[in-house]
């Protein structure tokens, strides 16, 4: 098996491997974990401090599980004020209102969406003033006469049943291939919609999407979802970087992104990005107003195209990259906010989607600086393709395979095998 899954990634790179997985392996990735006995669970809140990696200053925790009996989660969102209830997404097109408990669980929007490669119904964002007019907005794949599109739709839900009626598109691009169509929406504290589309796959960015400022794809955009512009279901806020210069998209807010599946912000405004990569890096980036990021000049801090001497002017460092032995698909996090592990307080956490590995990064306070090396939460058997964060600032992962979500505590906080 890690032959077949060695030569895949040889052959295809980062995004031909994640693909496999998320295909072939409706259950966790145990191929690369060490195996428990015969017949038994693995024991709760134990993760393995191995490879280059435990070398990194660990912080214990454990993973306390929350709900099971979920279908491929790719986006927990905890709904504004709440602790406790949050939107579950499932790549099949179904999300979910849960609260976590009672373990009552409605359905909010049942989507037929392609779920092909890395499509699907992908993030999810509340806005902000949700309380008052039920206002949610949804990422997601859809299949037209002109082929694959990714969807930025409009719900209304109710506050009583928690089902949603449409209220129309607001946004849409083509995609031209299954994978790297991102997935995170997600508003800032200047209540601007920031949608973070991948370059449209294949491999190598065949299109040029990412160094091309005209498209929307590879890029960051930023919308104003309380207005609207002629002829647009949204505005264009006129403090984007680039309104009025000719050539380029006027909704973009940062460009040259491979696929930056998970994003947020931390409590300071800044945008932490978590760029997947293709050969070699992850990167994790913290993204401001007109940059350029790289891809396909460059992966992480290292030349893709060309190979060598591929300059570095006019592009953004990332602020920490980790390569492949560490992992092959990075999920990017939030900051820890809670109370309960006091080593954890204001990092930000990641993972890796393939190896199970996580971590926790303080972000560097100034402009150009790159992080120190971050904390080590340890290596665990499952696929974590979304975090979630509640009201108390406290950090959720979702198991892929497993269908699971699971509640980063102290060690001692431990419930059942996972």
């Amino acid at each position: 098996m890690h032959r077949l899954i060695f030569l895949l990634f040889m052959l295809t790179g980062c995004e031909g491997l994640r693909a496999f997985v998320i295909r072939h392996w409706p259950q966790d990735y145990a191929t690369s974990h060490p195996q428990p006995a015969a017949g038994s669970e693995w024991p709760a809140g134990v993760p393995w401090y191995d490879g280059p990696d435990a070398e990194l200053t660990p912080i214990p925790v454990s993973l306390e599980r929350v709900a099971e009996g979920l279908e491929e989660p790719t986006d927990l969102q905890f709904v504004p004020g709440s602790s406790s209830e949050l939107l579950v997404l499932q790549k099949n097109g179904l999300a979910l209102w849960l609260d976590l408990r009672t373990q009552e669980r409605s359905e909010v929007v049942r989507l037929d969406v392609p779920t092909k490669s890395e499509q699907g119904l992908l993030g999810a964002a509340f806005h902000p003033k949700f309380s008052a007019n039920g206002w949610l907005f949804l990422n997601h794949s859809k299949t037209t006469e002109d082929g694959a599109v990714s969807v930025i739709s409009k719900w209304k839900v109710d506050p009583v049943t928690h089902e949603a009626d449409p209220l129309g598109e607001v946004l849409r691009v083509v995609q031209p291939y299954g994978n790297h169509n991102a997935g995170q929406i997600a508003f800032g504290p200047d209540g601007m919609l920031y949608v973070g589309w991948g370059d449209g796959g294949w491999r190598a960015d065949p299109h040029g999407h990412g160094q091309n400022p005209r498209t929307l794809l590879g890029s960051m955009l930023r919308i104003d979802v309380d207005r609207q512009d002629a002829g647009k279901a949204y505005a264009v806020p006129p403090d984007n970087p680039w309104v009025g210069v000719q050539g380029h998209a006027p909704e973009a807010w940062a460009i040259g992104f491979r696929n930056p599946w998970r994003y947020s912000f931390a409590p300071d405004g800044r945008l932490v990005v978590a760029d997947v990569g293709q050969d070699a890096w992850e990167e994790v980036a913290i993204v401001a107003a007109g940059q350029n990021h790289g891809w396909k000049v460059r992966e992480g801090m290292h030349c893709f195209e060309p190979s060598e001497d591929c300059g570095s002017n006019g592009l953004t460092d990332p602020v920490h990259v980790y390569g492949r032995q560490s992992g092959m698909s990075i999920t990017g996090g939030y900051v820890y906010l809670g109370a309960d592990i006091a080593s954890l307080k204001d990092r930000y956490v990641f993972a890796d989607f393939v190896s199970g590995r996580v971590w926790a990064l303080r972000l560097p306070e100034m402009e150009g600086q790159t992080a120190e090396p971050p904390a080590y939460l340890g290596r665990w058997p499952i696929l974590i393709s979304t975090f979630g964060r509640d009201a108390s600032g406290n950090l959720y992962v979702a198991a892929y395979g497993k269908g699971r979500i699971y509640r980063i505590s102290a060690p001692d906080r431990a419930s059942g095998s996972r």
